[in-house]
Order: structure tokens, then sequence, then C-alpha cells
């Protein structure tokens, strides 16, 4: 494999393995806001017992997240330096707000959301989880809109020529409100709520099949299921959005994701199919012929531009995409189908009852994950050639100093690492499960004002 390749993969690794926490960290903390207003509220100790509970999960895929995440900054440098200088100018502001206003705010208050239960009012503890959820969420803000820039570039100038070429900001907000950053955000935050919920409902249900911690568990699984019932919903809602706005600025990605290859013509929406990309049409297939055409125009006639508009040399893997983006599509329906399913089984009083569905609920913590990194690899595959949309090829973003054997020994070596930390992920995690909520924490603690 040439170095290009080698990068490739790299950076694939490294930020799928790190996407696994931060979803579930913004997810889990407007759950951690939920709980600990309904005990300031209701002053039911439970309520606190939840929050605490959840809080000590928090903390932990905080610091696998904050470890994992570090690594994907260096590999800009080391790996992608010709691209690092075409995007410094505009990517330096975004990250540089993303560090000093979004993480150092959610950092600065965990101190006080893990140990100032006793240690502060009530009324500041509640602040201090509101300012960790906040700034969780602000954090992805500066993120989305960093890689958003890339697929639809805006507020900019060219300054150089070659590889010396760099995109500097020309107007800050036009930047920041590109157009597919708020599409982006809002399918990013409803994944990210979807993965904190679901988590919750998944060891709420192991729970209540082991028959242990039985209150605890269905109060949270209340909470979650509200949260993963309109999430899961709003995803899809902004899943639409998203792909009309894609139809507009990145039609070759839209095309893609449904191997449409006519220049312009009625597109159909298939359901599933294996793309031949030689032959060009989708084998195996079912499709809803015109559907495709109807949800981007509202009209089932209207043309849709297609892989042949671009020249072979331009077009995005389409197998690759087009099953992604279908798996993608499949779990997120999946999810609504199970979330809404047990809105209704709470509805007839018998959603605590029913086994199966409880072991639904227990294996459904993948769907929110699964479905993230699909969405990911959908958007960021369905861009290439192009590292910066039609402004920057991403074989002309890699360094020309890092030799084959450097890439392969530390993408050994960084495996090697993330596994590790996969391993204790899971054996910390799991202690914390098997524990379960602590009986000290059910006591109404006092606080100093």
């Amino acid at each position: 494999m040439d170095p290009l390749l080698l990068s490739r993969i790299q950076f694939a690794a490294t930020i799928a393995f790190h996407y696994i926490f931060p979803p579930m960290s913004i997810g889990l903390g407007l759950i951690l806001v939920t709980m600990e207003g309904l005990y300031l509220k209701t002053k039911n100790p439970l309520y606190q017992q939840m929050t605490k509970f959840w809080v000590r999960v928090f903390g932990l895929i905080f610091a696998i997240g904050v470890a994992t995440g570090i690594v994907m900054e260096f590999q800009f440098g080391t790996n992608w330096s010709t691209y690092s200088r075409f995007v410094g100018d505009v990517f330096g502001s975004a990250l540089a707000a993303e560090g000093v206003f979004a993480f150092f705010l959610e950092s600065g208050f965990l101190a006080l959301l893990l140990f100032g239960w006793n240690k502060v009012s009530p009324g500041w503890h509640f602040f201090s989880t509101i300012m960790v959820a906040f700034g969780a969420h602000f954090s992805a803000i500066w993120i989305v809109v960093a890689n958003s820039w890339q697929q639809t570039p805006a507020g900019y100038h060219i300054v150089g020529e070659g590889l010396r070429a760099r995109a500097e900001i020309t107007d800050f907000w036009q930047m920041v409100f590109n157009p597919s950053t708020l599409d982006r955000i809002s399918h990013v935050y409803m994944g990210a709520w979807q993965a904190g919920a679901f988590f919750v409902l998944s060891v709420s249900a192991f729970y209540l099949l082991k028959k242990k911690h039985q209150d605890f568990a269905k109060a949270s699984i209340k909470i979650a299921l509200v949260l993963a019932a309109v999430a899961s919903i709003l995803q899809l809602v902004s899943g639409h959005s998203s792909a009309k706005g894609i139809s507009e600025t990145q039609p070759a990605k839209l095309a893609a994701f449904e191997a449409h290859y006519p220049d312009s013509a009625p597109a159909d929406l298939y359901l599933f199919g294996w793309v031949d990309e030689e032959e060009e049409k989708v084998k195996m297939g079912i499709k809803l012929p015109g559907m495709l055409s109807y949800l981007v125009h509202w009209d089932s006639d209207a043309p849709v531009t297609g892989l042949r508009a671009f020249p072979p040399d331009k077009r995005p893997p389409v197998n690759f995409v087009f099953q992604t983006y279908h798996a993608m599509v499949a779990i997120g329906m999946a999810l609504i189908l199970i979330s809404w399913l047990g809105v209704y089984f709470w509805w007839r009083r018998i959603l605590f009852d029913i086994r199966w569905f409880l072991w639904v609920l227990v294996f459904s913590v993948l769907g929110p994950q699964l479905a993230n990194q699909l969405g990911w690899f959908s958007a960021e595959v369905g861009r290439q050639p192009y590292i910066v949309y039609n402004l920057l090829l991403t074989a002309d973003g890699i360094s020309k100093t890092v030799t084959r054997g450097e890439i392969l020994t530390s993408l050994v070596l960084f495996g090697i690492i993330y596994i590790f930390l996969f391993v204790l992920f899971i054996y910390l995690l799991n202690e914390k499960i098997q524990h379960g909520p602590l009986a000290d924490d059910l006591i109404v603690e006092g606080h100093r004002a």
C-alpha cells in the first residue's frame, strides 16, 4: 500500500475510534441535566442517585475521549502537511475557539460535577452540570464547522500558488455558517443524543433483566426513552434536510448515495442493492421509482444530477458510499422503531415486563454507534477525490517526506495502544455497571451554600 492509502487508513482508524466517545458524552450530558433537574424539582433522592451513577460513567467516557482525541491533531502535521498548510488559517480559528471556549468550559466545570456534591450548593452543582453539557455541545459545533468547511468552503480566498497555496478567511461568519454547517450540526447532535439515550437504555434494561436496581433502572429508562424517541424522529428530519443540501452543494456525493448514473434524469431511491461500477448499475436491488427526485424536489419526475455528469476520476467510490449510506439509514429506521415501540409499551404499562424487548434494548446501544460511524464514512468518502471539496485533492494533501514504513509502523503502534485503551474502557465500564448505583447515593446529603 502506498503512503496515501496508509495515511488515510491511519486517520480513519484514529478518528473512528475517538468518535465512539464524544457522542456518548454529549447525549449523556443532556440526560444528566434532566436527572439532576428532576432531583432539584422533586427532592426525590432516587434522581440524585441516578445522577451520581451516570456522572461517574460520564467521567470515564470523557477521559477516554480526551486521550484518543489528541492523536488526531498530530496527524495533521505529520501525515498531512500540505493539507494543514492549505486549511491552517481557516481551521486555526475554529479549533482555537473549540479549545478556548468549549473544551475548557466543559473540563473546567467537570471537577465540580464529579466532586462538588458536598462542597457547593445544589444550585451551583446543577449549574456545573449544565455547563459541562453545554460545553460538550459547544465543542461539537466548532469541530463540525471545521469539517463542514471542507465539504462546502465559504468565506475565503486563495493566497499563493501550487503546493504553497492556502485558504485565508475573508468573512469569519460566512466560514462558520457555510452552506452545510447547520444541517450537519443538527445531524451530529441527534446522533449524539441517540448514542447517550440508547446507552442508558441498554444498561438500565440489563439491570431489569438481572432484577437489580429496579427502581433506578425504570426511572432511567423513562428519561432515556423520551430522548431516544424524540432524537430518532428529529434525526430523520435532519437527514432529509442534509440530503437536500447535498443535492445542491455536492451533487456527486448524493448521486453516489443512490448510485444514480444518468447525467440528469429522475432518480430512484434504493432500499438495498449492490453497485457494479463497471456496468454503472445496481444489481440485486429493490428501489422506489422516482422517490429520490420526490424527496429532493417534491416531484418524482424532476431530474437529479447523476455521476456521468462528472469525469470518472472526480467520482467517489460509489459502491462503498452506497453501502455505508444505506446501512446508516437502515439502522436509523430501526432505532425509530425500537424507541417508539418502547414508548408504546410504556403507554400500555407493559414495558418492564417484556423480556425480549429488554434484550433488544440491551443490544440497541450498538445502533447509534454504528450509524454514527457509517454516516461519517459516507460523508468523508463521498467527498473524494477531494480533501477540500473542489479545491484540494486528497492525493495532493499528503506529506511528501513521510515514508510507507513510517506510516505503517505508527499505524501498528496506534492500533496496539487503541486496543489497550478499548479493553481498559470496557473493563472499567463493566466494573461500574456491575457495581451499579451506590446505596449511599440515596442519602440526601447536605450541601454547603
